[in-house]
């Protein structure tokens, strides 16, 4: 991007810094990918910023994983009204997910990535990553990939459709259902688990990365195995292997919203849900009691995860980020995407906060930058 980006939004008093951060790293990054950052604190929007061609602030794109956080927001919630037991086996809910030895698996050791089922045998069609009924299905009668409950591993592609299941057999209603219900709809938020098809034209399709030669070169160097843990959990395995833009850009994938990876959505949308989990909004209470937030928020079990090589990476559902990013506090929780985006709520500091990009990122998941403008917006919080 050049360094005549123009930044548009507005940043309350005390935020400034914020915005000078936001239009300096993406005047550092190339092919104008447009940005959206947004932060709420104590329910407050204090942070509303958008830049880059094409791109508003009610622009809509795919956030990959980021939909993951959307989804456990809702498995928190049915814990919290005791609808769900995280003590409770998977199969007791669910008794076809018991098939090779998956049935002691407990519905707190699924939520922690633990059960072994990240992927199939030859993995899945775009159909049937698309349809989180249809992956469930197959993912019950299939092996897992290590014993469950024993280790841990980003269940990339699947994690949603797993706990959407559970979902659908203790209440009768998906998880996107129950997502709209009593989230996205209550609070307006600008992030869907199935996208209506009126929100369509605010849409914009995800760009691929446009890594540097040195950095293709790494690419290439540190490609997963397509058969190993890792390519099983990210679909590599497959006749036709997911490429993540075709994939993110499907029509039939927006409008399924998919809960691992296929919801849509902005930066105020992401800021938004978490600000509604932490914090009174929109006169409505926060969603979560402080002890449920402990409890979704700790890391359960520590460790290397053995598809990311990534270290005590997972809370329950979400992404453990107070370990990841010690500056946000221990209590921070929330889930990062693969084009770069990331969002979460650091309830120590009462900040929610948004950010989504057009473009991917390199090398992929939450994008270098986030961390920049996350210092710049824990300063202004805590100055």
């Amino acid at each position: 991007m050049s360094s005549g980006i123009v930044v548009s939004g507005s940043v309350a008093a005390g935020f400034e810094e914020v915005r000078a951060e936001f239009a300096a790293v993406l005047a550092e990054l190339p092919d104008e990918p447009g940005a959206q950052l947004a932060v709420y604190r104590e329910g407050r929007r204090v942070v509303d910023l958008w830049a880059g061609d094409q791109v508003t602030g009610d622009t809509l794109t795919p956030v990959y994983s980021a939909t993951k956080g959307a989804a456990h927001l809702v498995m928190a919630l049915l814990v919290q009204d005791g609808a769900l037991d995280l003590n409770r086996t998977v199969a007791h809910y669910w008794p076809e997910f018991a098939a090779h030895g998956k049935g002691e698996l407990t519905l707190r050791e699924l939520l922690a990535h633990r059960s072994g089922a990240i992927g199939v045998d030859g993995g899945f069609t775009r159909a049937e990553l698309a349809d989180d009924r249809l992956s469930a299905e197959r993912l019950a009668g299939h092996r897992p990939f290590w014993k469950p409950g024993t280790a841990y591993g980003y269940h990339a592609f699947v994690i949603g459709a797993l706990t959407g299941e559970v979902v659908r057999r203790a209440t009768g209603r998906s998880i996107q259902e129950v997502y709209e219900e009593h989230v996205r709809a209550p609070y307006d938020l600008d992030m869907y688990l199935g996208l209506p098809a009126e929100a369509q034209v605010r849409t914009l399709d995800m760009l691929p990365m446009a890594p540097t030669p040195a950095q293709r070169a790494r690419m290439s160097a540190n490609a997963p195995d397509r058969f190993g843990r890792t390519g099983v959990a990210f679909n590599l395995n497959a006749e036709q292997p997911t490429d993540l833009v075709e994939f993110a850009n499907s029509r039939e994938v927006r409008a399924l919203g998919p809960a691992s990876s296929g919801g849509v959505g902005n930066a105020r949308g992401l800021a938004g849900m978490y600000a509604a989990a932490i914090a009174e909004s929109v006169g409505r209470p926060a969603l979560l009691k402080p002890e449920t937030i402990t409890e979704f928020a700790r890391v359960h079990w520590r460790g290397t995860d053995l598809v990311t090589d990534e270290h005590d990476h997972f809370a329950l559902g979400f992404e453990a980020l107070g370990v990841r990013y010690p500056f946000l506090g221990a209590d921070a929780f929330g889930h990062s995407g693969a084009a770069g985006s990331l969002a979460f709520a650091a309830p120590h500091s009462g900040i929610a906060y948004g950010y989504a990009r057009r473009r991917f990122a390199y090398p992929g998941g939450a994008a270098p930058e986030n961390t920049r403008l996350m210092r710049a917006v824990m300063r202004a919080a805590n100055g």
